[in-house]
């Protein structure tokens, strides 16, 4: 029997899986999940809420069905929800753009990510990528074919080392990625940090690609789209979505936002990823756009309070903390309980506490970078918040 393998096919798992993606194997998310269910665990991994989106955005998908919005969408977004998204930015920072040519829906933030990629970077070329970062960011670069480059933030304060990412760039960086507010860290990117960005994007002839999925999830600073420096709408490209503001993940409804000869790159990604978005989820994705803005101020005062709940609680059992200035997530340091890494820390909390965390070094390039650490998500109700440091609470002893 012949053992030929295709080329670039590499065997992974007892499959074939082509070679730039074999290294990434299943998301420590899948693997984390389907640990927390085996053994019952308080699951504060995965970052999707345990409670339902707004009931009056659910009526709208409702009502779009019955109304017959069951057909493929326009490619790049149906009228009134690309009109939305255009009039959100600009009540957001005052600058006018054109919906139909400068707002892309896409199918989540993450296909908007590998449209980007994929439509505006070449293999070969460089792209800076801060980490910790999403897992999905490296994935995406490799089925682009680009090359990135790290430059990585530490605790406590996450801050950029302003040498590090001068010496990032170079004659072949395409684009730098910036994540804001920041998963897994919970950073909110500072206007000194990004006008530093800025301009070696200026410097260097880099377009810069910004994920702001968070960008309604804000307890300190002050949220700054990159687009909106001087000089950077015409090289940026903005991206958002609808599930993490809405607690709607599984609708899977993002945006792309920036000038047209951008826009004609992620379109030609776009068209050939998904096509088009669920016909009656941008429906009601319109209607939750128009949310008043006590909407925005109840969701945020609802996370604050979630965040303090379980910051307090982590401090308490022993943990040091590194509290979130954005996002639903919580780092922490673990090493004072005794474990090697993070990977036994969490495998043992899933095992004998019943609680589920993610180990961050799999959000590091050098895994080591991340074997003191361990996230926690707060986007549950506070009795599973409760219920969870309750169990954590046996570290103590």
């Amino acid at each position: 029997m012949s053992t030929h393998q295709p080329p670039n096919i590499a065997a992974v798992g007892g499959g074939q899986v082509a070679a730039r993606l074999a290294p990434f194997g299943s998301t420590i998310f899948t693997e984390i999940s389907r640990l927390a269910e085996e053994h019952g665990a308080v699951n504060l991994g995965q970052g999707f809420p345990n409670f339902d989106g707004p009931g009056f955005v659910k009526d709208a998908a409702i009502e779009a069905i019955r109304a017959g919005h069951g057909q493929y969408a326009r490619m790049f977004g149906i009228p009134q929800l690309n009109r939305a998204i255009a009039d959100r930015f600009a009540a957001d920072t005052g600058m006018t753009i054109r919906p139909d040519e400068e707002v892309t829906v896409t199918s989540g933030c993450t296909e908007a990510l590998a449209a980007t990629f994929l439509g505006l970077v070449n293999p070969g070329d460089e792209v800076v990528v801060f980490e910790p970062y999403y897992d999905s960011f490296p994935a995406c670069l490799a089925m682009a074919g680009a090359e990135p480059r790290f430059v990585t933030l530490r605790p406590p304060d996450f801050e950029i080392d302003s040498e590090a990412l001068r010496a990032a760039f170079s004659s072949a960086t395409r684009a730098v990625l910036v994540n804001t507010p920041h998963n897994p860290t919970g950073k909110v990117f500072s206007r000194r940090e990004l006008e530093l960005i800025a301009s070696l994007c200026k410097q260097h002839d880099a377009i810069a690609i910004t994920d702001e999925v968070y960008e309604r999830l804000v307890f300190e600073g002050e949220h700054i789209r990159l687009a909106t420096l001087d000089g950077m709408y015409e090289r940026t490209v903005t991206l958002s979505s609808l599930g993490k503001t809405f607690s709607l993940t599984g609708w899977k409804v993002g945006w792309a936002i920036g000038p047209p000869p951008l826009m004609a790159g992620v379109r030609a990604a776009h068209q050939f990823l998904t096509f088009a978005t669920a016909t009656p989820l941008q429906h009601a994705a319109v209607e939750a756009l128009r949310a008043d803005q006590s909407y925005y101020q109840q969701l945020l005062d609802g996370y604050r309070k979630r965040r303090d709940v379980l910051v307090e609680g982590l401090a308490r059992i022993g943990f040091d903390v590194f509290p979130p200035h954005g996002t639903y997530f919580v780092l922490a340091d673990h090493t004072r309980f005794g474990f090697e890494d993070d990977v036994s820390f969490c495998r043992h909390l899933i095992e004998h506490v019943g609680v589920a965390a993610i180990p961050p070094s799999a959000f590091y390039h050098r895994p080591e970078d991340g074997r003191k650490l361990v996230r926690f998500a707060f986007c549950k109700d506070e009795q599973t918040l409760h219920n969870a440091l309750a169990r954590l609470a046996v570290l103590q002893r």
